[in-house]
């Protein structure tokens, strides 16, 4: 979401301009924006973490509107006026500049966190008199001028708190702006580097891509990151607090800790300074577990300062090396096998695989196999395919990675080959043979059969959860169908969940739960990476606008954005927004999927 243009010195150092990435993600808070500045109200105070896409998101939700924009920078704190200088005259009271300013419709207040105080006082004497619509923008965790804080505190304007972009988002946001497509194991690692930090987001994928560390991943289209943190100096900049530490003996700490990764450190005080740790821990740099172990609390940090110590000093410090993490790995295999065993694949954290994985250090076959299937009985299945191809890449013929890349990737309606009756029964589902997938699935497991709409073939051979659906399906009750997609979902089951919601809707004798489950289930499938199942067949076509429907038909006909543009009369770049908001409706990673897509039935009218 942020801007970033590279600046340049030299013609032999120009590069290309980098252009916005198109907005994508933040749906609901862009609409809470937008009305916040509607006819009668005050305006809206934004605040979030640096880099958050605070600004990019205020901007897009005033896109075409008459506005004024005033800005705070560190350089003009202490000259009176200076973020409204180009507005006012010099030399200028705050009751006039407050009667000149009221005129505004809407007046943008960019980096309010570093206004001076008499520019301030102005925007709080504008939100008093209320003449005049407000859009405040300001950082977490900076110094605020009493007057900027006291306009959400005092309850004059009501303000968002602009939490970091969830991985979903961030996914959209790389998957929309990025000119490479990349495989989810580095999307996650990502997204846990630069915590919702979008400028640094950017930043450190232009640098992996320029020092050569992304690979392509073998029969896909897509790249992967595997190895070390690049330490330009925007991220040397972002980890500073850590890497220019004035005391020695906290910056050995530090290290200790990050060689310690990815298990934490057992905090011995005979150890180490009981002090130097509190103090770390009180600056936010340190987290401590109740056991006494501690980590950095930064997941970008420890990356930086391996990096940063030189070969010896690393060998010195390496308390945690690969070849050591064996019974660590095992602990969460059989941490993650339990969890399946019982029902329940809420999301957990399995930090030392994703450590290895993101190391490029081979991962054993039975650990991957499992991984991915986690990931795809949680709807994951993108996720899923990754983590098999991770384990294919150093065991390629071990058969519950094949399985399990064959089942992601023909749930997610592609075509599929596998040797077993579950891999085999979704292969016939992708090329729309629904027949011979519920044959073969009843041959295979049962739950299968069940969510391909032929719950008599699982009758006596399921429990629990699954049981009870295979029942409401085949008595053909709909709210008995909503109680299980609750329960599927609490236990994290999201596919599962949607297609007992979408099984829901025909069945359903009031219209008004019909309209709520095929609500629901929309809602579900979207957050699953790409699935097309055939009981999700007709539901995500109903959730589009009518704009975004009609350029999803003319797409998947084949037509070009530019043909697009000019049949619609639209900028080209438009009908690239709308094309990647029906991608993240859809579940769809590119207009690939959209021919499938648009073969489903239309929805019926509940």
């Amino acid at each position: 979401m942020p801007t970033h243009v590279a600046v340049t010195t030299s013609l032999r150092d120009a590069k290309r301009l980098e252009t916005p990435w198109p907005f994508t993600g933040r749906a609901d808070e862009l609409e809470l924006v937008r009305g916040s500045v509607a006819a009668g109200r005050g305006g809206l105070v934004v605040t979030g973490p640096a880099g958050a896409g605070k600004t990019r998101l205020v901007t897009e939700a005033v896109r075409g509107t008459d506005r004024a924009r005033a800005a705070g920078t560190p350089e003009t704190r202490d000259v009176p006026f200076a973020a409204f200088a180009h507005l006012l005259p010099e030399g200028i009271t705050l009751h006039r500049a407050v009667h000149l300013l009221s005129g505004v419709r809407l007046l943008l207040v960019d980096d309010a966190h570093l206004l001076d105080s008499a520019s301030a006082a102005l925007v709080h004497q504008l939100a008093v008199h209320g003449r005049t619509r407000l859009l405040v923008v300001a950082t977490d965790g900076a110094s605020v001028p009493d007057a900027v804080s006291r306009l959400w505190s005092g309850e004059l304007l009501p303000r968002l708190a602009l939490e970091p972009l969830p991985r979903e988002e961030t996914a959209e946001l790389l998957a929309a702006g990025a000119d490479t497509s990349l495989e989810p194991l580095t999307v996650d690692r990502l997204h846990r580097l630069c915590r919702g930090d979008l400028r640094l987001l950017r930043h450190l994928l232009a640098a992996v891509r320029e020092s050569g560390l992304l690979v392509p991943v073998p029969d896909t289209d897509q790249w992967a990151w595997r190895g070390p943190v690049p330490i330009t100096p925007a991220v040397r900049e972002r980890t500073a607090q850590v890497l220019d530490r004035p005391r020695t003996e906290e910056r050995e700490t530090l290290e200790r800790l990050a060689f310690a990764e990815p298990l934490p450190l057992d905090l011995d005080p005979d150890a180490l300074d009981i002090r130097i740790l509190e103090n770390l821990e009180a600056e936010g740099l340190v987290t401590v577990d109740d056991h006494g172990a501690g980590r950095l609390a930064h997941p970008l940090h420890g990356p930086v300062l391996r990096a940063a110590a030189g070969r010896l000093r690393a060998r010195r410090l390496a308390v945690r090396t690969p070849d050591r993490t064996g019974p660590a790995l095992e602990a969460e295999r059989a941490a993650l096998a339990l969890r399946v065993e019982q029902a329940d694949v809420r999301p957990v954290e399995a930090p030392v695989g994703e450590w290895l994985a993101a190391e490029g250090v081979p991962l054993p076959a039975g650990y991957a196999a499992l991984r991915a299937r986690f990931a795809r009985l949680g709807g994951g299945l993108r996720d899923a395919a990754a983590w098999a191809r991770e384990g294919l890449r150093t065991h390629p013929d071990d058969p519950d990675c094949r399985t399990e890349l064959a089942l992601a990737t023909a749930q997610s309606g592609d075509g599929a080959r596998g040797g077993q009756e579950a891999a085999v029964a979704w292969a016939a589902a992708a090329r729309g043979d629904l027949d011979e997938a519920v044959r073969t699935a009843g041959r295979g497991d049962p739950y299968d059969a069940v969510r391909l709409g032929a719950p008599e073939r699982a009758v006596g051979r399921l429990t629990g959860v699954f049981a009870a659906h295979a029942d409401a399906l085949a008595r053909a009750d709909g709210p008995a169908l909503d109680r299980v997609a609750d329960e599927l979902e609490r236990r994290g089951f999201l596919l599962f969940a949607a297609e007992a919601s979408a099984q829901a809707v025909p069945v359903h004798r009031d219209p008004r739960a019909a309209r709520t489950a095929r609500t629901r289930a929309a809602a579900l499938a979207r957050r699953c990476q790409g699935a097309r199942t055939p009981a999700l067949s007709g539901l995500v076509l109903g959730e589009l606008t009518a704009r975004q429907r009609q350029i999803v038909t003319l797409a998947a006909a084949g037509l070009s954005n530019r043909q697009i543009a000019e049949r619609l009369t639209l900028s080209v770049r438009t009908v690239g927004n709308h094309l990647y908001g029906a991608y993240t409706r859809l579940g769809a990673g590119d207009r690939g999927a959209l021919p499938w897509l648009m073969e489903l039935p239309e929805p019926q009218p509940a």
